[in-house]
């Protein structure tokens, strides 16, 4: 697997840009080796106050079985496995398919100080919830002077 890093990279919603940056992506990656970018599901990743966060991910169709996560080594990984489809819905004959349940996989990076609490799937998003909390040994403690006094 592949180091994964939050990442800034804007979503492209012209549908000419997109495909074009589909095509470069593509070919980038087969020249590199690299998983292109656009074969992964898209994600927010929201700061709800000074501890508390959230990563969403994009999953249409998928269901809690079919995803799994888990932190080994301050990393976070997500993994998708597609359950084999059934026979009924392999015949079906696809106008268009813009809805992707590719299988995917993805790793992030965890400070040590970042904690993974919770994790639900809802309206085709998966929510994984976050603290970051610094241990009380790494605060910043003040020191205060303490005062001469002078007896006279």
């Amino acid at each position: 697997m592949s180091y994964r890093s939050f990442s800034l990279i804007p979503s492209f919603d012209d549908n000419l840009f997109s495909d074009r940056f589909n095509q470069i992506d593509q070919m980038f990656s087969r020249l590199t080796g690299e998983k292109p970018l656009s074969d992964s599901p898209n994600y927010n990743f929201i700061q709800q106050n000074s501890k508390n966060y959230q990563l969403e991910i994009s999953v249409p169709g998928f269901h809690e079985n079919e995803i799994d996560i888990s932190v080994h080594k301050n990393k976070l990984i997500i993994k998708s496995k597609k359950i084999i489809e059934s026979e009924e819905s392999k015949k079906i004959k696809w106008i268009h398919k813009g809805i992707s349940n590719k299988n995917f996989s993805f790793d992030f990076s965890l400070n040590h100080k970042i904690k993974v609490e919770s994790a639900k799937l809802e309206l085709g998003l998966l929510k994984i919830n976050f603290k970051y909390e610094i241990p009380e040994e790494e605060k910043p403690k003040k020191i205060f002077i303490k005062k001469n006094l002078i007896n006279k």
